[in-house]
């Protein structure tokens, strides 16, 4: 009962806080609707309710899943103030609140499954900032497109050849791996394993954002993207580390259309390469001591390398399939991301347009992640990663299935926009968490709100 209304008294503050930002984004707003705004104010809130019912395990460790039945919830609310500076230019800022309760204080497996949950999480309202960025255009020529606003995006005209330039506070998953169809859990899968590739171990503090700069080349028909960011000074932490000279994370990207093409359009294949400067344990380090392995007893900076690839195929304007693949050295361990060394996922998003819902999405993916033989080893002789530590291993790659059904509500029109909303249930079935065959399958069960404009 207690979290029951607990939940509702969460509820009715995003409505409260949605309707608060609704009216100073009508304060705001320029009354000539053809001119671009010069301001913008944007908002989001997800709510995500997860139960877990018991399941077998031969044993468990310090870094288990619990076996036992389980519920767990998150809650978060977003805003978006942008402002236009100069020609090219906007700043924005996004305060961020946050609060959950993971299953076993997100212990016990490689997939996640709440991409909304950090570590360290609690039932107490955690007020940040999220996001706080400078980022400026130069148009290069070619023919003029327009440029869609949104959350982080205040839109406009642009040419089709482009620099865009970043700087500031914000994550890498906002424009590297934009997979349009397995990305965002707030309104798509919710486990960490279709997030992004599974072994890029993503430079961020704990709850997924960092400071750094990036720049990203755009023409008709591919793009490439780079930058350096900021990794935390300890493995998954809060603060990041400043210091962007000796410890960093640096990503390059490129993107293309591919000379294969369906009814909705040509194929897109993304790869990803990624360098991560850290102060991190070796498993093998680990091991050669003796006794029973701590990566924290040999830390010293190191180099962790790695790279993905993702092949989309569109199917309608906001459908398709995917198939990603990577895979990371698998020597160090695990610093900023999920405890996945290599990974193998393919599924997609549809339409409910063949049942007459048109606005409902839906999708299913599948994921097979692994861990390196050294990674294996260190969990073996029971070691304790991050996330993982069962103090023992039966090894075998860990299984993901994922499936959702996403109920678009009627919009609420505003003096400046749409509100929209939806309500999800979804399914996971984890076969061999946290990689051991000693324990599992896992079943989840979710519901989800999700509102924004």
């Amino acid at each position: 009962m207690k979290n029951s209304i607990r939940s509702l008294r969460h509820i009715q503050g995003a409505i409260f806080l949605i309707a608060l930002c609704s009216y100073s984004t009508w304060a705001v707003a320029q009354s000539d609707p053809e001119e671009p705004p010069q301001f913008a104010l944007h908002a989001q809130t997800t709510y995500i309710w997860q139960s877990k019912p018991a399941f077998n395990a031969a044993y468990s460790g310090p870094n288990s899943l619990s076996p036992l039945a389980e519920t767990s919830y998150s809650f978060t609310v977003t805003g978006d103030l942008g402002v236009r500076l100069w020609d090219g230019a906007q700043l924005h800022l996004n305060p961020e609140g946050a609060l959950g309760v993971p299953f076993s204080n997100l212990l016990g497996a490689g997939g996640i499954s709440n991409g909304e949950l950090a570590r360290g999480s609690s039932a107490s309202l955690n007020v940040y900032r999220a996001r706080f960025f400078l980022q400026q255009r130069f148009d290069l020529g070619g023919e003029a497109q327009a440029i869609e606003p949104g959350f982080n995006e205040l839109g406009g005209q642009g040419t089709a050849r482009r620099w865009t330039l970043r700087i500031g506070n914000f994550s890498l998953l906002d424009y590297f791996d934009t997979n349009p169809y397995a990305k965002d859990p707030r309104s798509q899968f919710m486990n960490w394993s279709f997030l992004t590739h599974g072994a890029w171990d993503y430079a961020a503090d704990a709850r997924g954002y960092t400071v750094g700069a990036m720049a990203e080349y755009q023409a008709p028909g591919w793009a490439f993207r780079f930058g350096r960011a900021m990794q935390p000074l300890e493995s998954n932490g809060l603060t990041l580390d400043n210091a962007l000279d000796r410890h960093f994370g640096d990503q390059f990207e490129v993107e293309s259309d591919l000379p294969v093409a369906v009814a909705a359009g040509p194929l897109r294949a993304r790869a990803l390469l990624f360098r991560n400067r850290i102060n991190a344990g070796s498993f093998a380090d680990a091991l050669a001591l003796g006794g029973v392995p701590d990566v924290g007893l040999v830390r010293q900076d190191q180099t962790k390398t790695g790279w993905g690839l993702t092949l989309e195929v569109p199917l309608d304007e906001d459908a398709g399939f995917f198939v990603r693949t990577s895979r990371n050295s698998g020597d160090l361990e695990t610093y900023a991301f999920a405890e996945i060394d290599r990974q193998y996922a393919v599924g997609g998003q549809f339409s409910g347009a063949p049942w007459g819902r048109g606005q409902d999405r839906w999708g299913v993916s599948y994921a097979v992640n692994g861990l390196s033989d050294a990674h294996q080893s260190y969990l073996s002789a029971g070691g304790q990663g991050f996330f993982l530590g069962d103090g023992q291993l039966n090894y075998d790659s860990e299984r993901v299935l994922e499936a959702y059904y996403r109920v678009a509500l009627p919009d609420w029109t505003i003096r400046v926009g749409k509100l929209q909303s939806a309500v999800s249930a979804g399914f996971q079935w984890i076969t061999n968490p946290g990689y051991n065959r000693d324990r599992g399958p896992v079943t989840t069960y979710s519901l989800r709100w999700h509102s924004e404009f």
